[in-house]
């Protein structure tokens, strides 16, 4: 198989790696508007490199994997698309429900498939927890608890063109969120702090934000975030029901420590960030694609996930602007 990758910076170089390394991919050829950039992560996987992503099309790829910009998603999935090409796309396919419609318009005019990297569903952890959910080993789910915690701000340069907190960082506790529990989020009071870094402020961002979710069963979810935690990066989620509770990601590097005497003491190792803490699922995800475009899987996540996501996103940002309750209905749909 022939895999066409667009992007070589940090996640589009791991991602190399992993496709260089898997078995069923003989020829993997990628390409970035930044052209030493692409050159490099080429010596080290042994990849072939194209000058632009038509290059990699003429090449001969049998599916392409998405890792550039933000502001080129959305082209690039239509691209692929009337190329006839399966494509797995990291999120978002796009900062508004527009855009991303757009391209969803492009994908299935053309019948072809979508995959979207929402990497947490591959992670063995949310895995158990949906598991248990969904198998009644909790009872009735009344809480759940997200937090996604970064360790320290992005680059300044990043954040205007990130969509904001809500869209770019939480929007991966609204998917796994409803991935867990299969339920869906029907209205939203959110909140944020731009008390940090003055670069927020002058992005019209916030560091520090937080929601209240109510699912269309009742049970009641919050989802935090923030990209000030100077303990370490910290993504868990807990569910409590009425027979039991559990909790995701809470380990021996979970930058968590208790003040109870005989509570456990600081983590000798805490993960640095998402890369380290995710590895396992980032390649599961990709092997996934690999199955899917050779006909072995159905899709896991195709490119409506990310719009339903990506709608509570929204209706988050709504809420937050307006100091109000909104319910997921108001953000249009299609």
């Amino acid at each position: 198989m022939r895999i066409g990758l667009i992007g070589t910076g940090r996640i589009g170089s791991f991602h190399a790696g992993v496709l260089a390394r898997h078995p069923a991919v003989d020829t993997l050829v990628v390409t970035d508007t930044d052209g030493a950039r692409a050159a490099a992560v080429a010596a080290r996987t042994g990849a072939a490199v194209a000058g632009s992503v038509a290059e990699v099309l003429r090449a001969g790829v049998d599916a392409v994997v998405i890792a550039s910009a933000t502001s080129a998603h959305a082209e690039l999935i239509a691209t692929a698309a009337r190329a006839g090409l399966p494509a797995f796309c990291e999120k978002p396919i796009a900062l508004d429900p527009a855009g991303t419609l757009s391209a969803l318009h492009e994908v299935e005019r053309a019948g072809s498939v979508l995959q979207l990297g929402f990497m947490r569903r591959f992670d063995a952890g949310y895995a158990a927890a949906r598991t248990a959910v969904r198998g009644g080993a909790l009872g009735r789910l009344h809480t759940l608890r997200a937090v996604t915690s970064d360790p320290a701000p992005p680059p300044a340069a990043y954040l205007p063109h990130s969509g904001g907190l809500f869209r770019d960082c939480l929007v991966h506790d609204f998917d796994i969120l409803r991935w867990v529990t299969g339920r869906e989020v029907v209205e939203v009071y959110a909140t944020g702090s731009d008390a940090g870094p003055a670069m927020f402020r002058a992005a019209g961002d916030v560091d520090t934000a937080a929601a209240l979710l109510t699912l269309d069963d009742a049970t009641l979810a919050t989802a935090t975030a923030t990209r000030c935690n100077g303990a370490g990066y910290d993504v868990r989620m807990e569910l409590a029901g009425e027979l039991g509770q559990i909790a995701v990601g809470l380990d021996e590097r979970t930058p968590l420590t208790s003040v109870e005497p005989q509570g456990p003491a600081a983590p000798a190792k805490p993960w640095p960030g998402f890369l380290e803490r995710f590895a396992p699922a980032y390649e599961a995800e990709l092997d996934a694609f690999v199955r899917v475009v050779r006909g072995e899987q159905a899709n896991p996540c195709d490119g409506r996930e990310a719009l339903h996501a990506l709608r509570i996103a929204e209706a988050c940002e709504l809420s937050r602007r307006e100091h109000r309750p909104v319910a997921v209905a108001e953000i249009p749909a299609g």
